[in-house]
């Protein structure tokens, strides 16, 4: 057995047993981590048709369920150039050998697009990966999908959950949301690696090799 597939059937593995590993938690704990109402983005809904997202600049406005007709990935940042987001999360998806299967691929935050284009040049400045930063100003993409929370604390305003949406046709065939803002290191099991390990299993299974 060649390397590759070994790392791949662990991926598949460590991806599928990793619900039951939550469920043993103790009742206390899932209290902790669900208090919030539940996210109401689901597989087989279709991508939000709005035209509020932006790339580069203010005026350059992306409308991703134009964009993604075909497979794809839309993951989702708290903040642009926060650390956990910034050391790990993002830099996982872009060194991935896998990305090149996955179509296109967006990184959104609720920043603007001056601030989403700076920190894609920074982690990626060669584009190597040709994953794309948009803005979601105002919110309104991030809160169509259910998927923003109140950040006024720290930020001011509402932001995204940590969040990845694997695209098929349009629709969403798959979902993996951080619960409750926890951030990377709220979990004893990091949520990074859980959104990179769903990520994986999902390229495995595009490529049908499971």
């Amino acid at each position: 057995m060649s390397a590759v597939t070994f790392a791949r059937r662990r991926v598949v593995r460590v991806a599928s047993i990793f619900p039951r590993a939550l469920s043993a938690r103790s009742s206390s704990q899932r209290a902790a981590f669900h208090a919030s109402r539940p996210v109401l983005v689901n597989v087989g809904d279709r991508i939000p048709d709005l035209d509020v997202l932006t790339e580069g600049s203010p005026g350059n406005k992306i409308n991703l369920a134009k964009e993604l007709t075909g497979k794809g990935l839309i993951i989702g940042v708290p903040a642009a150039f926060s650390p956990s987001c910034s050391q790990s999360h993002i830099p996982g998806y872009i060194n991935s050998d896998l990305l090149k299967d996955a179509g296109k691929v967006f990184v959104i935050s609720v920043n603007d697009s001056f601030v989403m284009k700076a920190w894609g040049a920074t982690l990626d400045p060669s584009s190597k990966s040709k994953i794309r930063f948009l803005a979601d100003p105002t919110a309104q993409f991030t809160t169509a999908l259910d998927l923003a929370f109140d950040a006024s604390a720290i930020f001011g305003g509402p932001r995204s959950k940590r969040y990845a949406l694997a695209i098929d046709g349009g629709k969403v065939t798959e979902v993996h949301v951080e619960p409750d803002n926890t951030g990377v290191e709220g979990w004893s099991f990091n949520i990074f690696w859980f959104l990179f390990l769903a990520f994986m299993r999902f390229m495995v299974l595009l490529k049908g090799e499971c």
